[in-house]
Order: C-alpha cells, then structure tokens, then sequence
C-alpha cells in the first residue's frame, strides 16, 4: 500500500535480513520505508552534486567550449 500518491516498489531481500532490518529501523524509531527513501535521497543528491562539481571542472578547464 502506498501513500501520497507515491508508486510502490518492489525489492528482492531475503527473509533473514528483512526481518533484522525491521528490527533495526523500530529501535532507530522509523520505517523500513522510511529509511530506504532516506537512503536513496541521499544518494541521488550526492551524486548530483558530484555531476555539477564535474561539470563545473570542465568548464574552467575548458572555457570556449
């Protein structure tokens, strides 16, 4: 079931670790769901900073183009 209109997912973990990361998520106090969001947020705007950085560089090294 999503909520706010945000598509669901679907990921391959197996039994084990699922269980353990639900475990470490209620005693962080959030949600399995929460969390991955959380991480994939962060990721993506690390990697965008990095292309932007990237991007800059190669205009100062290259500033006709």
């Amino acid at each position: 079931m999503t909520t706010k209109g945000t598509p669901g997912r679907m990921v391959r973990i197996d039994d084990a670790m699922w269980v353990a990361y639900g475990e470490l998520c209620e005693e962080e106090g959030t949600s399995r769901a929460d969390d991955i969001r959380r991480h994939v947020h962060q990721r993506v705007n690390a990697w965008a900073k990095k292309k932007a950085a990237l991007r800059r560089l190669e205009r100062l090294q290259n500033p006709d183009s």
